[in-house]
């Protein structure tokens, strides 16, 4: 069932929003590491509410760069390369001064969900929960920032902090790892990545998760430590979209090389489904029973890109003469080796239609009750007006 027509639709954003001194300038200080302790209060601050997003490149904006995807090299890449200047090309337009490292996209989840004065993105590529917790607990800085709990204690002293969303566990589990040893496998070794890949994901699932409930009690002291109650605010945790479809759904035969030089794909059929349909369920399903025994609201994207993955037969390459829609071009981002169209780390993340996509999402999770759980979904041949949710057990 789609959501009443009343429910708030997010405001996609426009060029980036610079980082102003209170707002948007908290990760990342002039001389350093961000300075971040924070006076306790009595109370939550007053002011209007606020959104923050902390975790990893699913909620930082990884791929933002991109409006579906092309294979033209040259120019703005059939219009799908936002960094495009008109003579060359500045992805600064897009990451900001994150570029090449947290690329925090101007389209971010959190941005996408609400407006610039209504939201914080601390998100970085390539985080675990090491970077989620705070120093004093064993907290690791990233990129030259602080642990992201400790910048969450500077903006929740001084804003009204009332919803965190949290993308983390990947990086702990290795699933960028796993995905491209599939593709390796595919295109080197001619040989099923499943196995191994299976076998490595189990072995860590169990790590993985208790630190992700760690990372919520982090942010709950946090936020508790700054005179929040848990009332005051809600911790939306979410899974990952599949970034690829079912074998099925591939719209290149397995055979031959079209998954590699045309669609950016590069994985055998079995490895494919095994993707699909069990490690990303499996993680999914590892981040619900976190959230239920964490407290945390769970938002379940795995199907979130249904029809707009990369290489799905629902979706097509833009082209001079197809520019990109939402409504027909693939949400995630193709595999790149980063020698042609920008950064080998953008590939297979949810790009600039994908973020509008998870930004809906969260906004109308945000509309919804605290207490209940939900999954998001996109509408075929729809753009991302078409998105919903659905109520989990």
């Amino acid at each position: 069932m789609h959501q009443s027509s009343t429910t708030p639709t997010p405001t996609p954003a426009g060029r980036f929003r610079r980082l102003t001194a209170g707002l948007l300038a908290l990760p990342i200080a002039a001389t350093g590491l961000l300075t971040v302790a924070a006076p306790a209060h009595a109370a939550p601050v007053a002011g209007p509410p606020i959104a923050v997003s902390m975790g990893d490149s699913y909620m930082s904006g990884e791929a933002g760069r991109w409006m579906g995807n092309s294979d033209t090299f040259t120019g703005s890449r059939s219009g799908t390369d936002r960094a495009y200047t008109g003579s060359g090309y500045d992805a600064t337009q897009v990451y900001g001064s994150t570029s090449g490292g947290c690329d925090r996209s101007d389209s971010a989840e959190v941005l996408s969900a609400f407006t610039a004065a209504g939201a914080l993105n601390i998100a970085c590529s390539g985080a675990t929960t090491a970077n989620v917790l705070r120093a004093s607990s064993g907290g690791q800085s990233f990129k030259g920032e602080a642990p992201q709990a400790d910048q969450l204690a500077a903006i929740a002293a001084t804003r009204n902090v009332n919803l965190i969303a949290l993308s983390i566990g990947g990086n702990d589990l290795g699933f960028a790892d796993a995905i491209s040893t599939c593709v390796k496998d595919y295109e080197v070794w001619y040989s099923y990545c499943q196995p191994s890949q299976q076998a490595a994901i189990n072995a860590k699932m169990t790590a993985a998760m208790t630190n992700v409930g760690t990372s919520i009690d982090e942010i709950r002291a946090v936020m508790a430590a700054d005179g929040y109650a848990a009332s005051d605010y809600r911790i939306v945790l979410q899974s990952y979209p599949s970034p690829i479809p079912r074998s099925s759904e591939n719209r290149y035969p397995e055979t031959g090389w079209s998954r590699t030089n045309d669609g950016g794909c590069p994985m055998w059929n079995g490895d494919e489904d095994w993707a699909r349909d069990t490690l990303v369920p499996q993680i999914a399903a590892g981040l619900a029973q976190v959230a239920a025994a964490h407290g945390a609201q769970f938002l379940d994207l795995q199907n979130l890109l249904q029809g707009h993955e990369v290489c799905s037969s629902s979706a097509s390459l833009a082209t001079s003469t197809q520019p990109p829609t939402a409504a027909t071009s693939e949400w995630a981002r193709f595999l790149t080796t980063g020698l042609t169209q920008g950064t080998m780390q953008e590939s297979f993340h949810p790009n600039y239609y994908g973020q509008l996509g998870l930004g809906r999402c969260l906004a109308l999770i945000a509309a919804q009750p605290a207490a209940s759980n939900y999954t998001c979904r996109n509408t075929p041949g729809q753009d991302t007006s078409g998105v919903y949710l659905n109520p989990l057990p």
